[in-house]
């Protein structure tokens, strides 16, 4: 009768770059394992040297820390009875391709006593690993403490026949290691989050399962790297497809897995979609600013909800007492913003500032005038309130050390409603990639979180730049629910204009607007703050435009 085999899934929060402290985080979290009884303990993929690398990989010392950071792992697990899984850098050794590997390693007795890289390497969205690795050419059944596995890494794991209508790859690694004999499938993940990815990736690890009736293990890197925010949600399935561990979403996390009496730890958490999104707001802001270096940051606030969402997740962040936000009136700005933006301050205990700009904005006009007059003149006052906001901020960055973030949502980054170098200035965009309409409901919840720390006057009040007398959004835009509507079917789904048109059962002109709208504006958002990704199709990383091109819809 065989052992029961006690897994434990690892859900760490790697630090691209950071050997050391990624391997002795590894380490700790493998001892813990071991003291909970873990046969074998397993980590992300490449836990070692953090998600995604990128370029680094083309360094060679790069691929040489990689190397002697596992070693000194095997080292340091050496005497904990454990078998250790670990994803890592490895160095490709074959005469022709590229130089580096996405390897998964397999640690026991201080030795490497198996390693498998990565086959299936995926090359859309965000992800470009063609770039840096060379394909494994076959991947072998590993024997794990007296099974044989299915050690596989991320996209190895997603070309199921079954659950796909259409597979981007012809061979299926999981096929072909089942069919050799595996009893389990392991398989290490770097998987960034969007809304609806955790319950797909459940969808596609439930039908392995019971194509093959073998148990599943997958384990997720959790934390922010740059605009991708990984949620972790690591679990194990039985051989049905239930779910008998689960990890927690957007937390560091270790559970442990009896995959033969089909038992195991849960913690999972946030099951509401909306939630998960703030806390992916605060957990990838969080990690740009610590691991960027940054302790405190500067927010503008206007006492618009833009900035108030901005700040409540600053708060959660980086704690009160590292959030400063600046008023910044202007010779439009209505009485409300300023008392709002006060109010909210107060409510949330962080600093806050007021810096005017009505004079030098005043003197800018003076000394342009004979230069300005006549057409333009009024986009460029508009532009030149909001710029001198952005000057402000820099200026109060630089002084004091914080990062200026960026209160922009993705509703106004999509159609242009933004100023290059004023309101787009800053370290990091964190809502930009959250459309208007959501901002509202992430707000409700930061609101729940934060004893109200938003105004309703703040909800309520009619959207709006203040750059001119009486500005509404809507003088430019359609309402945000509609508009919204648009771009999701544009941006996430790439349907034309037609076909938008007819769906929404909204006239063909005003879509034909939006969507000359986004294709023009994408000079601005190649120019924008980085910004964390939280739906299926973010601007920046996982969407890829020319700017000077004439192909239009």
């Amino acid at each position: 009768m065989k052992k029961p085999m006690r897994i434990a899934l690892a859900q760490i929060n790697p630090t691209i770059g950071d050997f050391a402290g990624n391997t002795d985080r590894v380490a700790r979290a493998a001892r813990e394992a071991a003291a909970r009884g873990a046969d074998v303990v397993v980590f992300p993929e490449l836990a070692i040297s953090g998600y995604p690398p990128r370029d680094l990989v083309e360094q060679p010392s790069f691929l040489d820390r990689s190397e002697k950071e596992l070693e000194r792992l095997a080292r340091e697990t050496a005497d904990l009875k454990i078998a250790v899984v670990c994803g890592y850098v490895a160095r490709s050794h074959s005469e022709t391709g590229k130089r580096a590997l996405n390897s998964a390693a397999v640690l026991e007795d201080g030795k490497v006593v198996f390693r498998q890289s990565k086959m299936l390497l995926p090359t859309y969205d965000v992800f470009d690993e063609a770039r840096y690795f060379r394909p494994a050419e076959r991947e072998e059944v590993c024997l794990l403490r007296g099974r044989r596995v299915a050690l596989t890494i991320c996209e190895d794991a997603w070309n199921d026949r079954n659950f796909w209508r259409q597979r981007l790859y012809q061979r299926d690694p999981v096929e072909e290691l089942f069919g050799a004999g595996a009893e389990i499938m392991i398989c290490i993940n770097a998987s960034p989050f969007h809304m609806g990815k955790r319950e797909v990736r459940r969808g596609i690890y439930r039908a392995v399962a019971k194509r093959y009736a073998k148990p599943v293990v997958y384990v997720n890197q959790v934390g922010g790297n740059d605009q991708l925010v990984f949620d972790g949600s690591s679990f194990a399935m039985n051989g049905a497809g239930e779910v008998i561990a689960a990890a927690k979403s957007f937390s560091e996390d270790l559970i442990v897995a009896d995959v033969d009496e089909g038992t195991g730890d849960r913690n999972e958490n946030l099951a509401d979609e909306c939630e998960a999104v703030y806390e992916a707001l605060v957990m990838g802001t969080r990690d740009y600013i610590r691991k960027c270096g940054f302790s405190r940051v500067l927010i503008g606030l206007s006492g618009g909800i833009d900035s108030a969402l901005t700040a409540a997740v600053a708060v959660e962040a980086v704690g009160k007492e590292n959030v400063t936000g600046v008023g910044m009136p202007g010779p439009y700005s209505s009485a409300h913003s300023l008392t709002d933006a006060r109010e909210m301050a107060a409510r949330l205990e962080i600093r806050f500032e007021v810096v005017s700009i009505k004079g030098t904005y005043e003197r800018f006009l003076q000394e342009l005038a004979p230069l300005i007059n006549g057409s333009g003149v009024g986009v460029t006052q508009e532009n030149l309130q909001s710029r001198l906001r952005g000057v402000t901020l820099m200026a109060l960055s630089n002084s004091s050390g914080a990062l200026v973030l960026t209160t922009g949502n993705k509703s106004e980054l999509a159609v242009g409603y933004c100023t290059l170098y004023g309101d787009m200035c800053g370290g990091l965009a964190v809502i930009s990639d959250v459309p208007k309409t959501m901002v509202y409901a992430l707000a409700r919840i930061a609101n729940r979180r934060l004893r109200s720390a938003i105004p309703e006057g703040v909800f309520t009040k009619a959207p709006s730049a203040e750059l001119r007398p009486d500005q509404k959004d809507t003088d430019s835009l359609p309402e945000y629910g509609v508009l919204d509507r648009i771009l999701e079917a544009y941006v996430e789904h790439m349907r034309t204009p037609k076909q938008i048109a007819e769906s929404l059962s909204l006239p063909l002109a005003l879509i034909q607007e939006i969507v000359n709208k986004v294709d023009r504006n994408e000079y601005k958002r190649q120019q924008a703050a980085p910004g964390l990704k939280v739906t299926s199709k973010a601007f920046g990383i996982g969407r890829r435009f020319p700017i000077a091109q004439r192909f239009s819809e």
